[in-house]
Formats: structure tokens, sequence, C-alpha cells
């Protein structure tokens, strides 16, 4: 039983050594226009979605941008002997979430003497990047 626990952790420790994550907390935009520039490059090759978001017109793909220099940077302080597979292309954005921050609830005159409310969201985004898994050739 305990060197299949160990064989599991030994597992789990190289599963982890191949991904990066990055996180960014209280981005003050909505969650809603930020998950519409996420949905963009979920999936995407690190060098692609990096050039996806350079190009976009949403404010919010300036920060994702940043976001995802940050996992690669991550992601190669981890695999320093691996830096090739980044110029390969096997690096790609494994999973992209966009949560709920804090909304900042504030208050805006109405007509007739009246408050309005206004609620300024934020979110937190977490990427993890992952690489993607070559069929190895055997050598005959």
């Amino acid at each position: 039983m305990g060197a299949r626990k160990r064989e599991s952790a030994e597992k789990r420790k190289a599963i982890k050594k191949q991904t990066a994550i990055a996180k960014l907390n209280d981005v003050p935009t909505s969650p809603r226009k930020m998950r519409l520039v996420a949905d963009i490059i979920r999936g995407q090759e690190v060098n692609h979605a990096l050039d996806i978001l350079k190009y976009s017109k949403k404010e919010a793909s300036n920060r994702l941008g940043k976001l995802v220099r940050s996992a690669v940077a991550n992601w190669e302080a981890k695999n320093e002997d691996n830096r090739k597979e980044l110029e390969n292309g096997n690096v790609y954005v494994q999973t992209i979430m966009v949560d709920e921050g804090r909304t900042l609830k504030r208050i805006h005159t109405a007509p007739q003497g009246r408050a309005a409310r206004i609620r300024k969201r934020s979110n937190h985004v977490t990427v993890i990047l992952g690489v993607k898994n070559q069929p190895v050739k055997e050598e005959e």
C-alpha cells in the first residue's frame, strides 16, 4: 500500500511540474467582460494566445496578456531544461477561469431626489498552462 501511495505521489509531482499557474485578483472589470476575452484564448497555444490578445481591442486583453506572460515565466522557472517545448508550440492555455470578485456598492443620484445603486464589479482570473502530450517514438 505504501509503494502505491509513493507512486501516485510521484505521478502528481510530475504532472505539477508540467503545469504553471498565475493568478490575478481584484481586477476592476466585470467578470462578464473578462470572460469574453478569456473564452477566445482558452485551449490555444501560448504564443498564438499572446498574439490574439495583442491585437484585441478589448480593455481586458491587456491585463490577460500580462497574466499569460507571467504564467509563461512561471513555467520557464519550473522547466529550465525543457525550454524548447515553448518554442515548439507544445505549451498551451490548459485552463483559464474568471471568478467574481468583490462588488463595490456606490450611490448615484437619480431624478426626483432619489438615489440609485451602482455596482462596481471586480473579478479574479486564474491561468493554468500545460504541455501537450506528444507521442513518444520508440527507436529500433
